[in-house]
């Protein structure tokens, strides 16, 4: 086992962390899927997202914990929350911008899949015919402040509880489960308000583009609808479907760090 810190070598955080993403991708898809009992077609739903988290995933945790280290060694080994919370958007915000290409076909190959088999290389093929290489950019700069929001909760929250309750618990699945759920807690807080925007956006692009007249009281952007939406329905209306997403991101959580802790344990 090694007990070292988890920046040690630099190669594992990538590794691990892309290993894991994909193991606790695998669970929810299959979950959500699985009640259409067609296994062709819940492979199809599965792979884009698989691949978004391998790519995802792996630049995301090797990028935070290789910060950090490195962070952490110029400071004496003196560690705090600003530093992680730091390394957590940087990490964060890269590692989606680098992967939204994956993201976009994980997308485009689950809404064309409701319509027939969509392989990968035809997906890549259709967008980058119809739209270029910038369309699978596209809504890269939403999906990387969402990114940004949620590791700068999650990943240094998850360290947190872990260190706080070594003393308690240990260094053990027990205690990688109980931080993983106070994670899930903090990126769900923190996601669902930036969610519930980003729906009412697309909603609303959507109608615009089907030619449906819109409200008076349509969003000019991001930051106009947070204001009216505050103004006209309250602040617990930026947490609609926040109990839907704490479970969504609560087994995945578990999934991934206790996964991430026992691949740790081999090297």
């Amino acid at each position: 086992m090694v007990k070292s810190g988890m920046g040690d070598r630099d190669w594992r955080p990538f590794i691990y962390g892309g290993l894991a993403s994909c193991v606790a991708e695998f669970d929810p898809c299959l979950v959500k899927h699985s009640h259409n009992g067609i296994v062709a077609h819940i492979c199809m739903r599965i792979w884009p997202a698989v691949l978004r988290q391998a790519t995802y995933g792996t630049i995301k945790f090797g990028t935070y914990y290789s910060l950090k280290k490195i962070i952490v060694e110029h400071n004496k080994g003196q560690e705090n929350v600003s530093v992680n919370i730091l390394c957590a958007v940087i990490a964060g915000s890269v590692s989606s911008a680098i992967a939204n290409p994956t993201d976009v076909l994980k997308v485009r190959m689950q809404v064309q899949g409701t319509t027939g088999n969509v392989g990968l290389v035809d997906c890549f093929k259709d967008v980058y015919t119809h739209e270029g290489i910038s369309g699978l950019w596209r809504g890269v700069s939403p999906t990387a402040q969402r990114a940004a929001v949620i590791a700068a909760v999650e990943l240094p929250v998850y360290d947190f509880c872990k260190n706080y309750l070594l003393n308690v618990l240990g260094d053990n699945a027990s205690n990688h489960f109980v931080s993983s759920l106070f994670a899930s807690l903090g990126s769900a807080i923190a996601s669902t308000p930036i969610d519930v925007v980003r729906t009412r956006l697309m909603n609303q692009r959507r109608l615009k583009n089907a030619g449906v007249t819109l409200p008076h009281h349509i969003y000019k952007g991001t930051l106009d609808c947070f204001v009216r939406t505050f103004r006209n329905e309250g602040f617990w209306a930026f947490y609609k479907g926040f109990i839907p997403t704490l479970f969504r991101m609560g087994p995945w959580n578990i999934i991934f760090f206790v996964t991430y802790e026992q691949l740790k344990m081999f090297y």
